[in-house]
């Protein structure tokens, strides 16, 4: 899967860009050339869509290969996310949200974001801690112009996130299309870690810990994004957010 967001849509990490990257012998592609390269993999199974200049997401249908994880790609109402994994507690979270049993886990994530956005607050590191399995997930809330992405602490499903040419943030699950993409601007997506376009990167499995970037040297020696870690012996020094400003769909949390 592929995500491209304008940097006047999210507020990305600034230890994820690299000066390197400058001096690199492969450039950071523009978004228009990511997504060209990404689709022309594999044209028959490809599938990209455009919002303007504010996004773009790109998705390659298993075809007759048998993925690692399952992925999905589906739309509702404007809210459009990416899934790969699964959740093994599925049917009981679309009984609990009162959802049908057909419901997957790409249209269960609209649903739960739909839902929490407008009409009840509930912290996101609950919603995110409530799903059992092996998870990564990309939303995009067309009407709020809001992106939220998380990735499950269990091993077995990866997401990679850097800056391409124009400053846009890029993610995706394939490593490689991220380095051909970011050149040294790019790091591993941290597991049990939510990102939201205003609130940023913070941990929804110990929520009232602060994030530190760690540098990243690769094999040549040159500074890369950084790998970004929950500091476990530090807090989140803030009052609890109440009413709307605590709900998932802005990010929020409770220390």
């Amino acid at each position: 899967m592929l995500a491209i967001f304008n940097k006047g849509l999210v507020n990305p990490p600034q230890e994820l860009y690299s000066p390197a990257s400058l001096c690199s012998s492969r450039k950071p592609k523009l978004p228009e050339e990511i997504v060209k390269d990404f689709v022309s993999s594999d044209p028959p199974n490809a599938f990209s869509m455009s919002f303007g200049d504010a996004a773009l997401l790109a998705y390659i249908q298993p075809g007759n290969s048998y993925p690692r994880h399952q992925r999905l790609l589906c739309g509702l109402d404007g809210i459009y996310c990416v899934f790969l994994g699964s959740l093994n507690n599925l049917c009981s979270l679309n009984k609990q949200y009162g959802l049908s049993k057909c419901t997957d886990e790409a249209m269960f994530i609209i649903e739960a974001y739909r839902t929490l956005r407008d009409r009840g607050p509930y912290p996101a590191h609950k919603v995110l801690q409530d799903l059992d399995g092996r998870f990564g997930f990309v939303v995009y809330d067309t009407k709020a112009g809001q992106v939220f992405a998380a990735l499950g602490e269990n091993e077995g499903v990866g997401l990679f996130w850097g800056i391409a040419a124009d400053g846009s943030v890029v993610i995706s699950d394939d490593l490689e299309v991220i380095k051909g993409s970011c050149a040294k601007s790019f790091a591993p997506f941290p597991s049990g870690c939510m990102f939201h376009s205003e609130q940023g990167l913070t941990s929804f499995e110990h929520p009232s810990s602060k994030m530190k970037a760690m540098p990243r040297i690769d094999s040549e020696g040159a500074m890369c994004g950084a790998n970004f870690k929950v500091d476990v012996h530090s807090r989140i020094s803030s009052m609890p957010r109440v009413g709307s400003e605590a709900n998932w769909a802005l990010g929020g949390s409770t220390a």
